[in-house]
């Protein structure tokens, strides 16, 4: 007898074929991984194959790959996570999808499969810096307007590049260069001599 994510799996392989690159099942739960070039008529296929029916975006989001595994990740910088539900099957899958260009991260917006992908595709972009092909309305979505950098990537600094605050002579929320020197926090240690024995 064959159980539900062998039935998905082989569900996955007969709809996707060659556009998968890898099929990998972990924490109970199966990754497939696609090219950028096929990245959309796959999620279209996902959407629309009968024996698929995933009708829902649960989430997406960027990940920066540049120091996963102590450094030692070799493959392109940035991708797309994307989990999606079927109702209808009552099964998940995980996509991922990695952008060629590590400058220019660009991917395929998915608002024309399912529009839940705007405001997902909005703060990866946010967040990241990953554009999205086709999407009508990027632009940020959790940092103010005049944000400089993107902050989820790996190379940007903890405190950021500037900080804002209101000035009561100006009357009004002045922006300026960052003021927090760095340090090293050392946590203060309290023993007791009969600690535990009493």
């Amino acid at each position: 007898m064959t159980t539900k994510l062998e039935t998905l799996d082989a569900a996955l392989r007969n709809a996707l074929g060659d556009h998968i690159q890898t099929l990998k099942l972990a924490t109970g739960e199966i990754t497939i991984e696609v090219k950028a070039s096929n990245y959309l008529s796959a999620m279209r296929v996902l959407r629309d194959h009968a024996d698929l029916k995933f009708e829902e975006l649960i989430d997406l989001c960027g990940v920066d790959y540049s120091t996963w595994g102590d450094g030692a990740w070799t493959g392109p910088r940035f991708a797309v996570v994307s989990h999606l539900l079927s109702m209808a099957h009552n099964w998940r899958v995980r996509v991922r999808v990695f952008a060629p260009d590590d400058e220019m991260p660009l991917v395929a917006s998915l608002i024309d499969v399912w529009s839940a992908a705007n405001w997902y595709e909005r703060e990866a972009f946010d967040f990241f810096g990953i554009l999205f092909d086709g999407h009508n309305d990027l632009r940020r979505i959790l940092t103010d307007y005049g944000f400089i950098g993107h902050p989820f990537r790996k190379d940007f600094p903890v405190t950021g590049y500037v900080e804002m605050r209101y000035d009561p002579e100006q009357k009004r929320v002045i922006y300026q260069p960052v003021t927090i020197e760095p340090r090293e926090n050392v946590p203060r240690v309290i023993r007791e001599e009969k600690y535990g024995i009493e």
